[in-house]
């Protein structure tokens, strides 16, 4: 199922709603999204997870949660749906740090009559007829469920009834991973240990946002962009922190990505074939490293800890005769912590640098080509743009400028 729009459990589901305006079944939308969204992530280096459930496919688990609630008597039933009853567990809204007899339900639409509380959220919902997605159930005939059940039997099902580490958009905060707490506990399940939740994106200042056109998908990056500047851009900012897009910033990520992969090249090219690992060196900043990954996962630190790394191994390259087990410690701390844990620095540099290279060739070709335009000599213009296809090569002109993209020549 898709998260649904608007407050609270009145809103409209996401999915549907997306399935409505293209004329699609709903799983073949699930379906495109997700395999788009894994494309994205693979281009950006996130490891692919061994299990990917899909909530319809655990409806009967779900329905099984939602009955044991029931005769806990922490949730109940009326007029066919399903809700969680607030008032039965005393610990709610301790993540968000709400008080439950403050909260005020209806502030953009009308707070379901059938509900005890303001507050109180659905597990189950009956489906009306036309439903897109529905399922039999013993409350109304046909129901689905809502979109917090489905996290707490899926996580628990495959991460164990404890797990370390549940993440999360700012956003989630409150209700989402609130109502994930409350049916966990009433199920008497540990549940998750610790919270991640990472703040939002800007642009400029501004809240990104599609209805204003303030928005940039990651393909959209990738297209000016190489994947490891845009992995370098986010991870160096805090995952709590706000991150701000702008194409100075991403410019500077990305300068500040070709000094270290510069480093790590000049110590691949010095590497003695057979000199082995020793540890001796430099392990005052594996340390270093580590306590700050250690320290909420601050990345901000970890990658000043790879800058003066840097600094060290660039004067070692200076020697003339570098230790060769030095220059080895420095380059395995730059493959497993730069590459292993931050994955910014790959096995193989010099792809990435034609890719690099590429943005800058291509950034220069663009305006020339718009010079051309601007001085009405299109015949250069159009040769540069007709030139550029033969390779592969595609302009993209819009009203906020142009940009490229590699098409399949074939």
């Amino acid at each position: 199922m898709g998260h649904l729009l608007g407050d609270g459990d009145d809103g409209e589901d996401k999915l549907l709603k997306r399935a409505r305006e293209l004329e699609q079944e709903p799983m073949a939308v699930a379906e495109n999204f997700a395999r788009r969204h894994f494309e994205v992530m693979d281009r950006l280096g996130v490891i692919r997870p061994d299990i990917s459930p899909r909530a319809t496919g655990h409806i009967p688990e779900q329905l099984e949660a939602i009955e044991k609630l029931i005769e806990l008597g922490l949730a109940y039933e009326a007029n066919g749906s399903v809700y969680f009853d607030i008032s039965k567990d005393p610990k709610y809204g301790e993540l968000s740090n709400r008080i439950v007899d403050e909260m005020q339900g209806g502030a953009r639409v009308e707070v379901r009559s059938e509900k005890r509380h303001p507050g109180d959220f659905a597990l189950w919902k009956r489906a009306e007829s036309g439903h897109l997605m529905r399922w039999r159930d013993p409350y109304s005939g046909w129901g689905y469920p809502g979109w917090h059940t489905e996290c707490v039997v899926m996580s628990t099902r495959y991460l164990g009834e404890e797990f370390d580490i549940h993440g999360g958009g700012m956003d989630l905060k409150f209700p989402h991973h609130e109502c994930e707490i409350a049916q966990a506990r009433g199920l008497a399940k540990p549940f998750a240990r610790n919270w991640m939740h990472s703040n939002m994106l800007t642009i400029e200042g501004q809240k990104m946002s599609k209805s204003s056109g303030n928005f940039v998908t990651l393909l959209e990056l990738f297209e000016t962009y190489d994947p490891l500047m845009v992995r370098y851009f986010i991870a160096a900012s805090h995952y709590r922190s706000v991150v701000d897009f702008s194409e100075n910033a991403i410019g500077a990520a990305g300068s500040s990505l070709k000094r270290l992969h510069q480093t790590v090249r000049n110590l691949r090219k010095c590497k003695t074939a057979g000199v082995k690992v020793s540890g001796k060196y430099f392990e005052e900043y594996r340390k270093r490293f580590c306590e700050a990954m250690d320290d909420d996962f601050s990345t901000p630190q970890a990658f000043a800890v790879l800058f003066d790394l840097s600094r060290e191994a660039n004067n070692l390259l200076a020697e003339k005769r570098p230790d060769p087990q030095a220059v080895a410690d420095a380059e395995y701390l730059f493959s497993t912590l730069g590459g292993g844990v931050l994955g910014i620095i790959p096995e193989c540099l010099d792809d990435v640098q034609n890719d690099l290279h590429l943005n800058e060739v291509m950034e220069i070709l663009i305006e020339l080509r718009a010079n051309f335009r601007k001085n009405k000599d299109f015949e250069s213009a159009d040769l540069i743009r007709e030139r550029l296809e033969d390779l592969g090569i595609v302009f993209k002109d819009s009203t906020e400028g142009t940009t490229w993209e590699m098409t399949d020549k074939n």
